[in-house]
């Protein structure tokens, strides 16, 4: 269960939302399922899964290490 965070200047964050906002959603390109996770403004992995339910799963299991 993520935690609202404050911040000094008095905005409230998410954490939760922060995370699955730097996911994208499993798209199907070719073979593959496909999803990919910006950690950082010149840091985007794209990872692909030939199962749908795998990828969702590592998509979820990253969202959570983001947190």
């Amino acid at each position: 269960m993520a935690k609202i965070i404050e911040t000094n200047f008095g905005t409230l964050l998410n954490p939760e939302r922060i995370a699955k906002g730097s996911a994208s959603t499993v798209t199907k390109q070719g073979a593959f399922y496909v999803f990919s996770i910006r950690l950082d403004a010149n840091d985007v992995r794209e990872y692909s899964f030939t199962d749908r339910t795998r990828a969702e799963n590592m998509r979820q299991i990253l969202i959570s290490y983001l947190e």
